[in-house]
């Protein structure tokens, strides 16, 4: 019954690192980005400044409102320096971002004190090495712990004692829970469910005719503090996606080509740096009312050819879209490949003129796809990214969201 998980999260992780290289940004409204915000900083926040917020928008809010770039090998530097720092007090880390991590320290409190001592030394330690704002949550559970730390935002500590978990847990938002979105939380309102205590008082039916059944019984769950997971030190890739948010854009060739063009050439790196490949491809549509559609087609063979998945794709979404012809706006689209295999073995194929012959990794094309893709993939490890890539990619597509920026939220850690 002691509460012994840490959820340890930077405070505004990126706005903080601008600041900490520029001391000069300390106290004023910055935001990381450009044409859209992808991050902004506490006093950004004040105005209203959210991330995945057009610029535009963003300076209406906050005319004071500094922008700057992106310094994204320091945010993976410093990002990696404090999630150590829990290492040195236990074994047991699990990260889930570049800017949080979970850890159990119940078999070392005998060495460093107890969890909510632990937990101060922690920020003291990230504070005094790094320079950063960290808040800790310390709870029974994950899910818990990691409400806890979201309360103890900015630049805090909260522990939650075993015996009150519910008094704590049950008067909170109900947005701060682990897989409740906007979209979820406005059906909830919608309901007059505010609270987390008022979810955990609707009757299941209810909840699951609402939600559905998986997520009904996960957030009913939740919402009493059932959370049996573990701290999972390594995680193993059941899969890889990418995705792009697109404001509001026709549901036409000309804006989906490019981005699942682009969406498939950073899913396929990933897997070939990993000798992986994936036997299912899955496409997420969202359309302008933010209600989502999938489609997914497992494959006889694995692949990983960035052609061959924007092939794949391209007929998945427009499949997505003929079984719903009023909707003509969409708002992101999304790709991820799973049933991963390492080092695949590669049927070769006789050229019998299937119509996906080109997407089948054992043809003349296919393996002709996959040598081009792993040319370009010893370039760009030697020069960058930038120095080579599809035309119909670099061309085709105008990115608000630099890459790099993508690459830290999609890298395996």
């Amino acid at each position: 019954m002691e509460a012994t998980i840490l959820h340890a999260d930077l405070d505004a992780f990126y706005a903080s690192v601008e600041q900490l290289l520029d001391p000069s940004l300390r106290g004023k409204p910055i935001a990381v980005g450009g044409g859209v915000v992808l991050a902004a900083s506490y006093e950004a926040k004040a105005f209203g400044v959210r991330s995945a917020m057009p610029g535009r928008r963003a300076r209406e809010l906050c005319p004071s409102l500094i922008f700057v770039e992106g310094h994204f090998e320091d945010y993976q530097r410093l990002g990696d320096a404090a999630i150590e720092v829990l290492g040195d007090f236990t074994p047991l880390v699990e990260r889930i971002s570049i800017d949080e991590a979970f850890a159990d320290v119940k078999g070392c409190t005998h060495l460093f004190g107890s969890p909510t001592e632990i937990a101060q030394k922690i920020r003291q330690r990230v504070r005094a090495e790094i320079g950063l704002p960290i808040s800790i949550g310390v709870a029974r559970t994950k899910h818990l712990a990691k409400i806890a730390s979201q309360v103890a935002k900015p630049d805090g500590l909260v522990t939650v004692d075993p015996e009150r978990e519910l008094a704590f847990l049950h008067d909170l938002p109900v947005g701060l829970m682990w897989g409740v979105g906007p979209v979820t939380e406005a059906r909830l309102a919608e309901r007059g469910v505010q609270t987390i205590g008022q979810l955990a008082q609707m009757p299941g039916r209810s909840l699951t005719r609402l939600l559905g059944p998986a997520a009904g019984e996960k957030l009913s769950a939740l919402a009493w503090n059932r959370d049996p997971r573990e701290i999972v030190t390594h995680r193993r890739s059941h899969s890889a996606g990418a995705q792009s948010a697109l404001g509001r854009k026709p549901a036409q060739p000309h804006v989906i080509r490019p981005t699942l063009a682009h969406l498939a050439d950073r899913i396929g790196t990933r897997l070939r740096a990993k000798s992986l490949a994936g036997r299912t491809v899955t496409v997420r549509v969202r359309f302008a009312d933010l209600r989502a559609v999938t489609r997914s087609a497992t494959l006889d063979a694995s692949l990983s050819a960035t052609a061959s998945l924007t092939e794949i794709a391209e007929e998945l979404v427009g499949t997505a879209l003929a079984d719903h012809p009023r909707e003509k706006h969409i708002s992101l689209l999304a790709i991820s490949v799973s049933h991963l295999e390492k080092d695949p073995r590669l049927q070769l194929e006789l050229p019998l003129g299937l119509a996906n012959e080109a997407c089948r990794p054992g043809t003349r094309r296919g393996l002709a796809r996959h040598a081009a893709d792993r040319a370009m993939d010893a370039i760009r490890d030697r020069f960058g990214r930038d120095a080579i890539g599809y035309g119909s990619i670099a061309l085709g597509l105008q990115r608000s969201v630099p890459d790099d920026f993508r690459r830290l939220a999609e890298k395996d850690l």
